[in-house]
């Protein structure tokens, strides 16, 4: 089954509260959180305060993505605040399972994330303790860019580790997402899609997820 996660990063922040609830009701599963630092990614967004209270407004799954240094520092924060699940990126830690147990220790599903550039080796070792594998298909830091193809025999060769596991830990893909893209992504193992910009900017949301998960 494909589950769709908006990212909010593309969202109207003006009305934050209703846009989550809007795309809830038109059929998304999980709600992207992207928390940026200006440190790790040349962009700086939300902190665990304002997850803390669009977690009252609904009680969706919160995919929250720590694009940010020393993420350990701050994971805690992110678990009070009502975190499903904490991605943390493999770049910004100086010890990833030190990190990945701290998450799991506070009650919350873990993932790994790498870049584009990153090679699945820096992480291949670990896909066995976490949730999820993310797999960026743009450069951090933006919404609304291109989907870079050449991740695609990562994210297959992602999926050949992941099938020979014996748990379940989602495929995620986040940048560039579009119902053309996404039907790539899925083709070569994704199982969560990201889409910020393609859902948010569509003037049905519901007709921009329900295309995803149809593919």
């Amino acid at each position: 089954m494909i589950l769709v996660a908006p990212s909010i990063l593309s969202a109207d922040f003006s009305k934050l509260g209703e846009e989550i609830k809007a795309v809830e009701h038109a059929g998304a599963d999980w709600i992207h959180i992207d928390v940026m630092d200006g440190h790790f990614v040349p962009n700086i967004t939300i902190g665990p305060v304002v997850v803390s209270k669009i977690r009252k407004i609904s009680d969706i799954f919160f995919d929250v993505h720590l694009m940010i240094e020393n993420p350990g520092k701050y994971v805690e924060q992110f678990a009070k605040a009502g975190a499903d699940l904490i991605t943390i990126h493999a770049e910004a830690c100086d010890n990833i399972l030190s990190t990945i147990n701290k998450v799991k220790d506070l009650g919350c599903k873990v993932g790994v994330s790498i870049n584009p550039e990153t090679s699945l080796d820096v992480i291949k070792e670990i896909i066995q303790n976490v949730d999820l594998v993310l797999i960026m298909s743009v450069h951090p830091g933006f919404g609304g860019q291109s989907f870079i193809e050449d991740v695609l025999p990562k994210i297959k060769k992602t999926r050949d580790i992941i099938s020979k596991m014996d748990k379940e830990i989602h495929l995620e893909v986040d940048g560039g997402i579009n119902d053309k893209t996404a039907k790539t992504a899925i083709e070569y193992g994704a199982d969560v899609l990201v889409a910020g910009n393609f859902v948010f900017t569509n003037t049905s949301y519901r007709d921009a997820i329900k295309s995803l998960k149809q593919l």
